[in-house]
């Protein structure tokens, strides 16, 4: 049967505009009105329109780009836990070297009619990759939230750890163990959140320490533990004597590598790594890391979603979290201080 706009007003207490957002999916309708259209046209024996009855299950497609690394599973499980807690069934797609891509996952979950999707370190935060992907889904009209990656124009919320804080909190912890002579390990440099973090470090060396130029003390490599053995060694070899990493993998990687040269950390060199991923505290020795706020990033990020779903636009902004420096033993003061 052809929905009269008239019939479901009438049915639902509200205006045929009103009717018409809702069932066109439009913002500046309740979650509590939405339903009420919807209610009404069950009452009144209509078929949903096909896009909202494929939504009616409450999926949310969750993206991240591995499980090897300890934070992405982390928030996989706060967001999780926080959609469940909505009445919504996450949906969790996770890409392998080779496997299935980013766009092949989106492509599955529009097929399944998800109500959203969130992306934690996807193609958004490689500055290489064509923002095009997510315009399309921002036509479709289904809402996305995006972690840790920025793209200018992009009708979406972001949510970011400040990684120029970031690289603050670790040069100056390491500054005021002594240390002047420090590197920085690092995915690679097409992926935004490395090139704020090299700039973050940069402008603390400079503050800090007056360095003006820091090319020598920056070596980009992999995310992972092999990643950071080969850019810890390279900055070994030019005599540093702490390196900050880009992620826990890579300050473990940076660990090995000093031990292959018969160097202790943090006795000879010392380490920082990055997100406070579990288990980090009980490594030999144990991590002194930065922290992101995953717990606070996750909640944030389901919140938007929501209200995305809900027809409540969240700002179109980048909410960017300060996170914070966990000291434990791989850091100590320069050698012979």
């Amino acid at each position: 049967m052809t929905a009269r706009l008239a019939d479901i007003a009438a049915q639902a207490g509200v205006s045929e505009a009103t009717v018409s957002r809702a069932l066109n999916g439009k913002p500046g309708v309740s979650s509590a009105t939405r339903q009420a259209v919807l209610t009404a046209l069950d009452v009144l024996g209509y078929e949903r329109p096909t896009r909202l009855r494929e939504r009616r299950a409450g999926l949310v497609g969750l993206v991240i780009p591995e499980l090897e690394n300890p934070i992405f599973p982390a928030f996989a499980q706060v967001i999780e836990t926080v959609l469940a807690q909505h009445g919504y069934t996450p949906v969790l797609c996770t890409q392998t070297p080779g496997g299935v891509s980013e766009d092949e996952y989106v492509e599955m979950l529009l097929e399944r009619g998800v109500s959203g999707i969130i992306f934690i370190s996807g193609l958004h935060a490689d500055t290489h990759a064509n923002p095009e992907r997510y315009h399309r889904l921002r036509e479709r009209r289904l809402p996305i939230v995006l972690i840790n990656g920025y793209l200018t124009g992009v009708d979406a919320p972001f949510i970011s750890n400040d990684d120029v804080a970031s690289m603050e909190l670790a040069v100056g912890h390491l500054v005021s163990l002594g240390h002047t002579r420090i590197g920085l390990a690092v995915g690679p440099q097409r992926f935004l959140p490395v090139i704020r973090k090299i700039a973050g470090f940069t402008q603390s060396m400079k503050a800090m320490l007056g360095v003006d130029s820091v090319d020598e003390l920056v070596e980009c490599s992999l995310f992972s533990v092999e990643g950071g053995h080969a850019a810890a060694g390279a900055l070994i070899d030019r005599g540093v004597t702490a390196i900050v990493c880009g992620s826990d993998l890579m300050a473990l990687g940076a660990v090995r590598a000093a031990r292959s040269r018969g160097l202790a950390v943090p006795r000879d060199i010392s380490v920082v790594g990055y997100d406070d991923s579990s288990l980090i505290a009980f490594t030999d020795p144990p991590l002194t890391t930065i922290r992101q706020l995953v717990l606070a990033m996750g909640h944030a990020a389901v919140r938007a979603l929501i209200d995305e779903v809900a027809g409540v636009p969240a700002p179109r902004a980048e909410f960017v979290f300060r996170p914070e420096l966990v000291v434990r033993a791989s850091t100590g003061p320069v050698r012979g201080a």
